[in-house]
């Protein structure tokens, strides 16, 4: 038996991989004991109740960017996270520390390495964040969803998946594409475009997708188009054009698919690699670049198209993407290179790599 604290939140991309782990433990280990140590304010705080595991809470702490009181006052604060921290290590007698980046992570980190536990990092990004970055050179061990990933000690595991992820890797039936499309009101035979641009949507896919909609139509292919809770487009249904706001089944979304246009995050990427789904891929243009990197190496394979957020525009949908769609040889050969990419069993091989580093201790 073992007792395991996997800390991360904020982000799905730090809470999927975390539960998926967790699912997994408790699967094979099932005398294990494991909790997550997150915040209340993030994802986690809903997700992770809802999967049966216990949540330890944490503030949410953003590392200071810039001299201010904010900045004065950090230490401090730091410091009696990482005190709370020490007060759950040693209550339930934790015996490894799995991080996977965000608030929670850093006080985590700083808690197991005052106590003598082993720390095991899991970076989801290609770019890595910032909390796991300092940590990885004292960590145990460092598990990465991409092998381009610049981080100390990096071992490729790929991204931990949730089941249903996981068992749509191994093969969609036709049966099971029918049945998928049925859910959302689709027509079960006719060629269907998946677009998303993550829970909360994506200003640039949704006005291109819009506007092309006489020309998808026009093509023969029908749209599921996941417009993101922030948008100001309402949901519909139509003959071959179904939008909704939110998807609570992406496994569905993608087992009704032939083809994606969809951002880059890393679970994204990771999915889609894994299941073989070819897509457009269109890289959040906001903050350090990160989602360009993250599909660096599936487009570099074949298993993948990557179009500036500035280029995807109806002309792009008209001239490259439709002929994409509408030609299965081509469909084919893109999710036969991305699947030679993607990884399917990253929880197992992270599982792997925490068991190598308790068996060394």
């Amino acid at each position: 038996m073992t007792r395991y604290l996997l800390a991360g939140g904020g982000t799905a991309g730090h809470v999927n991989p975390l539960l998926a782990l967790a699912d997994l433990i408790r699967d094979t280990e099932p005398d294990s004991k494991v909790w997550a140590l997150g915040t209340a304010e993030g994802l986690e705080s809903r997700l992770v109740p809802e999967r049966g595991f216990e949540l330890l809470t944490v503030p949410r702490l953003p590392f200071p960017r810039r001299l201010n009181l904010t900045a004065l006052k950090f230490p401090l604060r730091y410091g009696a996270s990482v005190k709370r921290v020490i007060g759950y290590l040693k209550q339930h007698q934790i015996e490894v520390v799995v991080g996977f980046g965000g608030y929670a992570s850093a006080p985590a980190y700083s808690a197991a390495r005052r106590l003598g536990i082993p720390v095991v990092i899991h970076e989801a990004n290609a770019l890595p964040g910032m909390a796991n970055k300092m940590a990885a050179k004292r960590a145990a061990g460092v598990g990465v969803a991409f092998r381009n990933t610049a981080i100390p000690q990096a071992q490729f595991v790929g991204m931990p998946l949730r089941k249903e992820i996981e068992q749509l890797a191994a093969g969609i039936t036709v049966a099971d594409r029918f049945a998928a499309r049925a859910h959302f009101g689709l027509d079960e035979s006719t060629t269907t475009l998946l677009v998303t641009g993550g829970s909360l949507g994506a200003k640039r896919l949704n006005e291109t997708i819009e506007a092309s909609r006489p020309s998808l139509r026009a093509a023969g292919i029908q749209v599921l188009h996941i417009v993101g809770d922030r948008s100001e487009l309402e949901a519909e249904a139509t003959a071959d054009f179904v939008r909704i706001k939110y998807c609570d089944r992406m496994d569905l979304a993608i087992a009704a698919a032939d083809f994606a246009v969809c951002r880059a995050g890393s679970a994204t990427v990771s999915e889609f690699a894994a299941i073989g789904l070819p897509a457009v891929y269109v890289p959040y243009p906001v903050g350090n670049g990160e989602q360009r990197f993250n599909v660096a190496d599936l487009v570099d394979a074949g298993g993948g198209l990557m179009c500036l957020d500035a280029d995807f525009t109806p002309d792009f949908v008209a001239s490259v993407l439709i002929p994409l769609v509408s030609d299965s040889r081509a469909r084919n050969l893109i999710a036969n290179a991305a699947k030679a990419v993607g990884v399917a069993d990253g929880s197992a091989r992270l599982l792997a790599l925490v068991q190598s580093v308790l068996a060394r201790r």
